[in-house]
């Protein structure tokens, strides 16, 4: 079948979230499929990034966001009854640029990537076309969780946002042959929200061969951190646990580290990393891998987290036991849990670290090897897809 797949970022290089997932579909689809991509790229380093897929897609178009005009359409969007989301991923000429597609190369079925780029697969050139909407975790739910924890102006766009977008996703689930979730959790909030609608779930995977660490287990008893770094959930968790945590890890543990890794560090958690040398914020880095390998421990304290995290699958297929909120133990597969222990409390997640610190090189690698992750490569949990999106071209039975 040919596919047109619509991704709110370019699928590459897959070192955050969104795009692992994104590439890891492309790849699988294009093996088998037709694939042509159109991506929002949000800077000059990600619109580079699209000659990297030539060899995997039939065709890729990337069209460039700017920050200003997205936030000068967020502010207008305030007055409106649109969506942030829809505000700020659109673009003046990806209508035209769909139209010229579908000329020359009409998709058997859209596969739009989660809720942002749904509302283009249901309007002109493609709304008479079938789409399956990978919503990965459930947006609205997000939005709320961040009403609910944030104040002042921004809980109340954050509440707004969830409230809007919850509609839309309603009206997408409703209208598309199929939607995809990541896991069990946000199958169970997406069927509140459009009942009766498909909802399939295809789970993330790990890449196994990457990941596995090349060498014994680290004796530096270093905690390590990752995530990017201006998504206000990791950015909260990163602060918190700079200025709740590490001192008292410090002052049980004064050969401790802490290394914080993503890209774009906010200017608060730079300034708190400063005060204390045992502190790492390393900003971009060309590959996370070397950073888990040579830690004792991995760490996601991340009191808001929808669907899955990644990184809690890399650190524990790098060989680390990890430490998680209980807002990220829930989306995890059950797989995976025995190399986990849940902390939410500022002494709970100290507690847990300096145990961690205190065992044997040995005994932490044992416990990340208590993991099944041989059935979560991305083979596995993505063997669904295919049969999903040819269930989606049937004709559609009308009921009386």
């Amino acid at each position: 079948m040919r596919i047109l797949y619509l991704t709110h970022r370019l699928p590459y290089a897959p070192n955050r979230g969104d795009r692992i997932r994104a590439y890891h579909m492309l790849r699988h689809l294009a093996a088998r499929h037709a694939v042509d991509l159109v991506s929002f790229v949000h800077d000059d380093d990600e619109q580079l990034q699209a000659s990297a897929l030539a060899d995997v897609a039939s065709s890729t178009t990337a069209i460039r966001l700017r920050r200003r005009d997205m936030l000068t359409r967020a502010a207008a969007a305030l007055a409106s009854g649109r969506t942030l989301t829809h505000a700020m991923l659109d673009s003046p000429v990806i209508r035209g640029l769909l139209a010229e597609i579908v000329s020359a190369n009409r998709p058997d079925i859209v596969l739009a990537y989660c809720s942002g780029m749904a509302r283009f697969a249901m309007e002109p050139p493609l709304g008479r076309i079938p789409f399956v909407v990978d919503l990965v975790d459930v947006d609205s739910e997000k939005w709320a969780d961040l009403g609910r924890a944030g104040i002042g102006p921004k809980h109340w766009i954050y509440r707004r946002e969830a409230r809007r977008l919850r509609q839309f996703e309603r009206q997408a689930m409703r209208a598309a042959r199929a939607t995809l979730v990541v896991n069990a959790r946000e199958r169970q909030s997406a069927a509140t929200i459009a009942e009766g609608a498909r909802v399939e779930v295809v789970a993330n995977g790990i890449d196994l061969s990457r990941f596995r660490p090349p060498y014994q287990a680290s004796s530096a008893p270093t905690v390590v951190f990752c995530g990017v770094m201006n998504y206000a959930p990791n950015a909260a968790a990163a602060e918190w646990l700079v200025r709740e945590v590490w001192p008292h890890v410090r002052a049980a543990r004064p050969d401790a580290a802490l290394t914080i890794v993503g890209a774009h560090p906010t200017r608060r958690l730079c300034e708190l990393a400063r005060t204390d040398a045992s502190i790492e914020v390393t900003g971009a880095v060309p590959d996370v891998r070397p950073f888990l390998w040579k830690a004792a421990v991995a760490v996601a304290p991340l009191t808001v987290a929808r669907g899955l995290q990644n990184k809690v699958l890399e650190a524990v297929a790098a060989g680390l036991p990890v430490i998680a909120s209980r807002a990220v133990v829930e989306g995890l597969p059950a797989e995976v849990l025995p190399a986990c222990s849940q902390a939410d409390s500022s002494d709970d997640v100290v507690d847990q670290i300096l145990s961690t610190l205190a065992m044997a090189p040995l005994e932490r690698r044992a416990i990340a090897r208590g993991a099944a992750l041989e059935c979560l490569d991305w083979r596995h949990r993505l063997a669904p897809l295919d049969a999903i999106l040819s269930a989606a071209l049937r004709p559609v039975r009308l009921t009386a």
